[in-house]
């Protein structure tokens, strides 16, 4: 049964001074707790035997031998991606889950880390050591590794240039475009704009992640004629102009700037037009039921009334941070309601269906350092997934979870079992200046040191925060993306397919050879003819079985 998650906040602790033995991992005079603090070391006396441990472990084994492969087809798809979720991440994250609940939190589990198939996935792009979110987007959603900071495009495109990402030959397909061409819907949900690099991956093919507005095409001196901005692509392009669901933020990329939105906002765009307007009157040109909403009351009103057809703009920019937008109040939907949106829309379709799910602010924290921040965006993802798994049955659904890129967070120290996972570690420097728990390699939380020591963080005004940053050792604007491999959980049909460790790039064939689309659909049995039947093509024998026996 998969916990939900409750806030609650812990207590502050008081320093004692270290104690030296192996230098590798030296024993520790751990900090005292505060007076009136009530968690345990551990949550079960149980857990001191042996016995506890035996049991857990083959009740595991039970769970994996009882789990079924699915080898039948994934009628429906969806990706989850957590932008930025590193594995340092996913911890920290299980365990202010555990905490907000009042346990220790440290054993607690995602509702994706009951999915039975887990892997590791490479992010390199071909030009980088260490990925963006266009060229990783490029990989798991088109299934061919480029350039930094291009999407849908080869290699053979360098970042900016127009001329060459014009080329056709260059542009890849995703596998949003292959659901479409084997008659399935497809969308986008995301928290970010819906321009933004990762779920433009999706739709655009174009040399620079950043041209999301005609503005910014003719400001690097190129012709939207000739490189069409994103948001234009989503609007006026296949597979953009086919999606059923477009749900995110990005109001902006889509208005002219001699207007404002809803909420009294500026558009970017330069060429006068309004892509909303555009992509309503095509709608209405076909004779699609459509809803364009940009508030939540208007969202929940879709999901129990859906259209054919759903674009939602919730901000002018990115969505805000869920926890930001909890305090304040403010009508913006979850990310499991706009899942829940999405699917309630694309399972008319009697075929199936390919969804991206985006929690694309994940990363946005980390850049700023503000773990807590980056933890409840990644809670919101597992909501998202836990609200998807129970609307859709394994046996035809396969969800996979992953990450674009790590960060550079760590998760370190000695600390007692349930310490706050968002404060400062049981442990303390040699400089005798507490450290926290969670913090960055590099980034804008950077402390100047005084007299060759840092500074105690703990005695910020703002201390534990919740856009509080924590301290980095590196000093730099925006903290930068790791290297390391990234978690991919799966479940549903083909699922042990995603287990070990491959590129990134196999993310779309993977999940393609499961649900019988593209090109993997032809190195797959299961894909020969009767497996998965047109709509009008199983109308047609029924009408033939009943003529039959008529």
């Amino acid at each position: 049964m998969m916990r939900p998650s409750l806030l609650a906040l812990s207590v502050s602790l008081a320093l004692l001074l270290p104690a030296r033995a192996d230098r590798y991992h030296p024993e520790r005079a751990a900090r005292a707790a505060a007076a009136g603090s009530s968690r345990a070391a551990t949550p079960d006396e149980a857990e001191r035997g042996a016995a506890y441990w035996y049991s857990e472990a083959f009740a595991a084994i039970d769970e994996r031998l009882t789990e079924p492969t699915y080898d039948d087809v994934a009628k429906n798809v969806i990706m989850f991606l957590g932008d930025g979720l590193s594995v340092p991440t996913l911890a920290p994250a299980r365990t202010l889950a555990g905490q907000r609940a009042g346990r220790t939190g440290e054993e607690e589990r995602l509702s994706y880390e009951y999915f039975p198939i887990t892997g590791l996935a490479k992010t390199y792009c071909v030009d980088k050591q260490i990925p963006d979110s266009a060229c990783t987007a490029t990989a798991y959603l088109c299934g061919v590794k480029s350039n930094y900071g291009t999407l849908g495009v080869t290699a053979a495109v360098p970042r900016y240039d127009c001329a060459a990402s014009a080329d056709a030959a260059t542009h890849l397909d995703s596998i949003a475009a292959w659901a479409l061409a084997d008659g399935r819907s497809a969308g986008i949900v995301t928290t970010t704009r819906v321009t933004h690099a990762s779920p433009a991956g999706a739709y655009a093919n174009i040399a620079e992640r950043g041209w999301e507005n005609d503005g910014e095409v003719r400001a690097a001196g190129h012709d939207p004629a000739q490189c069409p901005d994103i948001a234009d692509q989503l609007v006026n392009s296949h597979p953009g102009n086919k999606f059923q669901v477009i749900l995110g933020g990005g109001r902006r990329e889509f208005r002219p700037n001699t207007t404002n939105d809803e909420e009294g906002q500026p558009g970017l765009r330069w060429d006068g037009r309004d892509l909303v307007s555009e992509w309503r009157a095509q709608r209405e040109e076909a004779g699609q039921s459509n809803a364009y909403v940009w508030n939540r009351t208007e969202l929940l009103d879709a999901i129990n009334n859906p259209p054919d057809y759903l674009l939602g703009l919730f901000e002018d920019g990115h969505m805000q941070y869920a926890a930001e937008a909890r305090l304040a109040g403010n009508d913006e939907p979850t990310l499991a309601e706009m899942t829940e949106a999405a699917i309630r829309v694309l399972s008319k379709n009697p075929r199936g269906f390919f969804l991206f799910v985006e929690s694309g602010r994940i990363d946005h924290a980390h850049h700023d350092n503000m773990p807590h921040l980056a933890l409840d965006e990644t809670l919101a993802l597992a909501d998202a997934v836990q609200r998807a798994d129970e609307l859709l049955p394994a046996a035809n659904t396969l969800l996979v979870l992953t990450a674009d890129h790590s960060h550079v967070m760590a998760y370190n120290g000695y600390s007692r079992r349930g310490n706050d996972i968002l404060g400062a570690s049981d442990d303390i420097g040699d400089d005798d200046v507490p450290y926290m728990t969670l913090s960055y390699t590099n980034g804008p939380g950077y402390r100047d040191h005084v007299d060759g020591r840092r500074a105690d963080v703990t005695s910020d005004n703002t201390f534990q925060a919740v856009a509080w940053q924590t301290h980095a050792e590196v000093p730099l604007e925006s903290e930068t993306h790791g290297g390391d491999d990234v978690a991919v959980f799966a479940r549903g049909p083909a699922q042990a397919l995603f287990t070990g460790l491959y590129e990134q790039s196999q993310l779309p064939h993977l999940m393609a050879h499961a649900a019988c689309l593209g090109p993997a659909s032809e190195r797959r049995d299961a894909c020969n003819g009767s497996v998965m039947l047109s709509a009008s093509l199983l109308a047609l024998l029924l009408s033939v079985v009943a003529a039959l026996f008529h």
